[in-house]
């Protein structure tokens, strides 16, 4: 055999020595083999070798095959695939097996061919069902566990361990939606599932419940502090790996939100422990979002603001390292600029123009946003609408005088350039 080749391994049980001599020549040339004599033997060596398939008499001295096949399958609490031996030439026997649960019967004296294609059959049909099992619980985006299997698979632990259950969301996921493609966005979606694996132990339960919206169970884990410090991990590599597919100038504040909650401390319902991962997460998004809060703390940010007095709050809401030229925010931003400044000038009678830039060719769409940002003024705004396209907010500024200041940004372009740009202004008041 191919050393780099992966082998089944079968195991064979039979009381008669030559019969087990004879079964592992037939199949050693393709299978990897363990024999066990008796029926106690066999099932200490099942749990500790698990193979993929049991090759066994039916009639042995002190236990049966059929009573081994029951222990089995009450030890491991699953279906433990096996394929029946007998000399016996009686019909009732393969009725009763087949009805157990095994998945094929052979009878004695064994034709090395026959039992090495009934062997390969029952293996191939064991992989399809295993395929077909496993695509039902799958998610096919991030092949992590779906809704479904997540949930079941999470509640079956609850009774036996502790741990935290978290609800994760990515944020701002959308918008490399709209401003890239689906393509980025699901290409981020299965950078963030690889991120959260990075987390994560073989034990630990993964799934994601839709769209940018995923569940883990991470078991023997009782600290804040380690939920934290994974969220700053998840936080710093997402935002990182999404810039090396949609590039380095990437405005977007992708991220994840987390709300936790300790199990069995409040509780071991799914239902009631999911409500209250989800309380923790709205939190999060309330506060700021890229953040990690568990429920019961809840209450920490916002006691915190109301002792601070409004200048430590206008700190936390404040710009951090103001640049030159003017403000970029993402379309979601954009547009709740947009609106209140709209019901500011109602009011006020102040002027305001929205101007539209649209690239024809986007190989120089970085370049254009780069003189944008620095030819307007800090208290103008930029965003981005797809990848050509660039809106902006003058604010106390004419339809006239947005045309100055389109000439401004043309003249530190180049004919070249401006001649693939379209511009359209219009005033808000």
């Amino acid at each position: 055999m191919d050393g780099g080749e992966f082998v089944r391994k079968i195991l064979v049980v039979d009381d008669e020595k030559m019969m087990l001599m004879m079964t592992r020549r037939i199949l050693s040339s393709k299978y990897e083999i363990v024999t066990a004599m008796t029926g106690k033997d066999a099932i200490e060596i099942f749990l500790r070798e698990k193979p993929d398939l049991i090759l066994s008499d039916l009639m042995m001295p002190e236990m049966d095959g059929y009573e081994m096949h029951e222990i089995l399958q009450e030890k491991t609490g699953e279906a433990v695939p096996i394929i029946f031996m007998t000399a016996d030439e009686s019909d009732e026997n393969e009725s009763r097996g087949l009805e157990v649960g095994a998945v094929d019967y052979i009878r004695k004296p064994l034709k090395p061919e026959l039992l090495l294609r009934r062997i390969g059959n029952a293996l191939d049909n064991l992989d399809k069902i295993h395929g077909l099992e496993t695509a039902a619980s799958t998610d096919p985006l991030t092949h992590l566990l779906n809704k479904t299997a997540a949930q079941k698979e999470i509640s079956d632990v609850f009774s036996k361990t502790h741990g935290a259950l978290l609800r994760l969301d990515l944020d701002s996921v959308k918008l490399v939606n709209d401003l890239y493609g689906h393509g980025a966005g699901d290409k981020v979606l299965v950078i963030f599932a690889e991120l959260i694996r990075k987390i994560t132990r073989e034990n630990d339960l993964i799934g994601r419940i839709g769209g940018d919206e995923f569940i883990a169970y991470l078991q023997n884990v009782d600290d804040e502090n380690i939920l934290k410090s994974k969220t700053n991990f998840l936080n710093e590599e997402l935002l990182t790996s999404a810039k090396k597919i949609v590039g380095a100038n990437m405005e977007i504040p992708l991220g994840t939100s987390v709300g936790a909650v300790f199990v069995p401390a409040e509780g071991t319902d799914f239902v009631t422990l999911y409500k209250k991962a989800d309380a923790a997460l709205y939190n999060v998004k309330q506060h700021g979002k890229h953040g990690c809060e568990v429920f019961g703390n809840h209450n920490r940010v916002e006691n915190k603001l109301s002792a601070d007095g409004i200048s430590q709050t206008r700190m936390i809401l404040g710009e951090r390292n103001v640049e030159k030229g003017a403000y970029f925010v993402d379309l979601e931003t954009f547009k709740k600029i947009y609106r209140l400044l709209a019901r500011m000038v109602d009011t006020y009678k102040k002027g305001l123009v929205l101007m539209q830039f649209t690239v024809s060719d986007e190989s120089f769409a970085e370049e254009f946003k780069d003189t944008l940002l620095h030819a307007l003024r800090k208290s103008d705004c930029v965003s981005q609408a797809g990848k050509n396209k660039f809106l902006v907010l003058l604010m106390e500024a004419t339809e006239e005088e947005s045309l100055i200041v389109r000439d401004r940004i043309f003249s530190r372009l180049g004919d070249t350039v401006t001649e693939k740009i379209y511009f359209e202004s219009e005033s808000i008041f």
